[in-house]
């Protein structure tokens, strides 16, 4: 068994957390969906592979209660017991994502009823979880699992729920919750119709009994309102499955939840529909789905990503990735190696566990070709013999990979609030021109430029402790956020903004002030006037913009300098006197304003120059992707240093810093040596 300690609470929120004793390196598993009787085999082929935890019962609910108070746990205690003797931990997950067809018959009104109508029964996650009947079904269902469980010394910890968000819930019953959750945030009708600008077209709402469904609004105030209160009920409903199982759980064993992000084919951005920061604060321990392309497509962004998202949930903690690709789509089948390469750079942001979903593909239904380490066939393949290596790895090197404890000094402030308001009001047409594209943009550059990152949001009270903030598309923020960046710039901060920030307060209105709003004053620029460009490019002789390195696309704000100096302007006939890029220096600080979409390349060039002016380029930015580095302090007090080839060519590099250990080959490293790294090859270096 795996043995876990607890602690008490962080200042921050409510977490606890929690260390493993070694790496958990896992699968999901359904002796459920298994073609034949395979328990023992696939447990023998878990040992040799040095799989060590694994995830059961998340989904199948209507197996576990046949009919209502009809429980049927056998596949449960088969499998529990078959880990327990080969010594492999167990995270048991609350099947409650999926609801059972008697439920359905039972309760029709379970089925949530979204803006696009009723929904049906057939589809996962069709329920809504608000609703009192799913409720009373869903605790009944997992007090029964876990007092049936609870004793059972396999078990390491608990899913709650799986990728929960809000589904669209939005029928009668959940437009009455949202009326009267309005009435709590507004003392009366006038203050709501004032704040949310309700007298246009007619919409004021006079009568609380007037109140009409937000399915059909037009107005984005409103709207924005609505999408902050489905983020709530998602907050509210983790923390009340969470409450539940803290009944029955052991010390030592964990909470978590893998939440999912948004989602463009594989995982994308900030998740619209769940407020992260404040869902994980009833869990002992973050968790999280990453889905990625693969072959000539792998660059590790989104492993990246999702990591340094994961982490920020609970202030730096090291988290849990309870879903990840062996194979998945037929398009991400990985290329040999890379599937090595992929697990060790979920460590080396910051991972305590890696786990695929799952352990063998499913002969039918939905996700048939969604593969698994094993394949239909369920027989060793060559993923399966790529896993056996990296269980040996992580077994051998995990006292020094585990824990590893990042202290960055670059930021990006992301804000669900801005997300829904500028997608809302945003340039539209696709991921790029989304408030996910504008972050993602951002983010991938700094991560070419080997600068990591930390992700904060507006309730985070470290924002000061970081040199550089990056904050994307700040469109919706209150006065009080606004006036807090502009006195951490004052104080020696650096920002850099994008396009349309400052522009809204809370509650989508736009700022009559001059734009930026109150981020004019640290930023030193103001504009009235924007468009879409029409074959504009930008001119500047500070960046030396070289061919095609100027054009842009998407948006262009027309910015008038006040006290900022211009960094690049519109090369155009009619938008020539207007700034693009400025700076400003404020107090003790810098702030950085781009009005307008830049190109990738451009905008890794501007990054660059933030990061230098904020005294944060070292050794790590001399290399650029594909070679990407990742740095942390490990359990036994070292910093390790990753190094991770991102191509399909042999890369090659002098390792900058202080006389370590290459841990993979067990050989002694000077500074100066040179590494060279294979194809979708890596290296781990420990300094003494």
């Amino acid at each position: 068994m795996l043995l876990l300690a607890s602690s008490g609470q962080l200042a921050w929120g409510q977490a606890r957390p929690f260390k493993t004793e070694k790496i958990l390196y896992g699968v999901a598993y359904y002796d459920e969906y298994m073609p034949y009787d395979r328990l023992d085999r696939d447990v023998s082929m878990m040992k040799a592979a040095g799989i060590n935890v694994v995830r059961i019962a998340e989904s199948t609910w209507g197996t576990l209660e046949p009919q209502p108070d009809v429980y049927d746990f056998h596949h449960i205690d088969r499998v529990l017991a078959a880990m327990h003797r080969a010594g492999i931990g167990v995270i048991i997950g609350t099947p409650t994502y999926a609801v059972p067809t008697w439920l359905a018959r039972q309760h029709p009104d379970v089925l949530a009823i979204t803006s696009r109508g009723p929904n049906q029964y057939g589809a996962r996650q069709n329920m809504d979880i608000t609703n009192e009947h799913y409720r009373e079904r869903s605790e009944k269902v997992i007090r029964k699992l876990l007092e049936h469980v609870k004793d059972h010394p396999a078990i390491i910890g608990y899913q709650v729920d799986n990728e929960t968000k809000a589904y669209g819930t939005s029928g009668p019953h959940v437009q009455a919750q949202f009326v009267a959750y309005m009435q709590r945030r507004y003392p009366s009708l006038d203050s709501l119709n004032r704040a949310l600008g309700l007298n246009y077209w007619s919409n004021r709402i006079n009568s609380w009994a007037d109140f009409p469904s937000v399915n059909g609004s037009i107005n984005a105030s409103l709207n924005g309102e609505f999408a902050r209160f489905q983020r709530q009920l998602v907050t509210d409903f983790l923390a009340w499955q969470a409450a539940i199982v803290r009944e029955y759980k052991k010390p030592g064993q964990f909470i978590t939840q893998n939440f999912d992000f948004d989602w463009w084919g594989h995982t994308y951005g900030i998740q619209p529909e769940v407020n992260h920061f404040a869902a994980a604060r009833a869990l002992d321990v973050a968790g999280c789905d990453i889905y990625h392309p693969s072959q000539d497509e792998l660059t590790g962004l989104e492993i990246s990503f999702g990591g340094d998202v994961a982490r920020g949930m609970k202030c730096g903690q090291n988290y849990l990735v309870l879903e990840t690709e062996a194979q998945g789509f037929p398009q991400w089948t990985p290329y040999p190696g890379q599937l090595r390469l992929q697990a060790f750079s979920h460590l080396a942001s910051g991972a305590d566990m890696v786990e695929y979903w799952h352990w063998s593909s499913i002969h039918n239904s939905a996700e048939t070709y969604w593969k698994g380490v094993l394949s239909h066939d369920l027989q060793p393949n060559a993923i399966y013999d790529e896993v056996k290596t990296i269980g040996a790895d992580m077994q051998r090197l995990g006292p020094h990979l585990l824990h590893l404890q990042k202290k960055n000094q670059v930021a990006v402030l992301f804000s669900n609030d801005a997300l829904t308001g500028f997608n809302a009001f945003g340039p539209g047409g696709g991921p790029g021109r989304s408030y996910n594209g504008v972050l993602r943009q951002l983010y991938d550059e700094l991560y070419k430029l080997n600068v990591s990152v930390d992700f904060v949001d507006p309730t985070s009270p470290r924002l000061e402790q970081y040199k550089l903030l990056v904050v994307p598309a700040l469109y919706a923020a209150p006065d009080s956020l606004l006036r807090r960046l502009n006195a951490y710039v004052r104080r020696g901060g650096h920002v850099v903004y994008t396009y349309k920030s400052g522009f809204a307060n809370q509650d989508d209105k736009v700022r009559t002030t001059t734009q930026p709003g109150l981020l004019a004053e640290a930023c030193g620029v103001r504009y009235d006037e924007f468009t879409e460009p029409r074959n504009v490019v930008l001119k500047s002789d500070y960046f030396q913009l070289g061919e095609g390195a100027g054009k842009i696309e998407n948006w262009m704000e027309l910015l008038t300098p006040t006290t900022a100096k211009v960094l690049a302007r519109y090369d155009h006939p009619a938008w020539g006197q207007y700034a693009a890029i400025t700076e400003n220096q404020y107090g003790q600080g810098l702030a950085t304003y781009i009005g307008c979409r830049l190109t990738p390349a451009l905008t890794r060039t501007v990054l660059a120059d933030a990061v230098r002016k904020a005294g944060l380029w070292g050794p790590d930015q001399q290399l650029t992707f594909p070679l990407i580095t990742k740095a942390g302090t490990n359990q036994r007090g070292h910093l390790l240093h990753y190094y991770f080839n991102y191509s399909a060519q042999p890369q090659a590099l002098r390792y900058p810093h202080r006389k370590g250990t290459e841990l993979l080959a067990g050989r002694s490293l000077a500074a100066g040596t040179e590494l060279r790294l294979p194809a979708w090859g890596f290296a781990i270096v420990e300094e003494e």
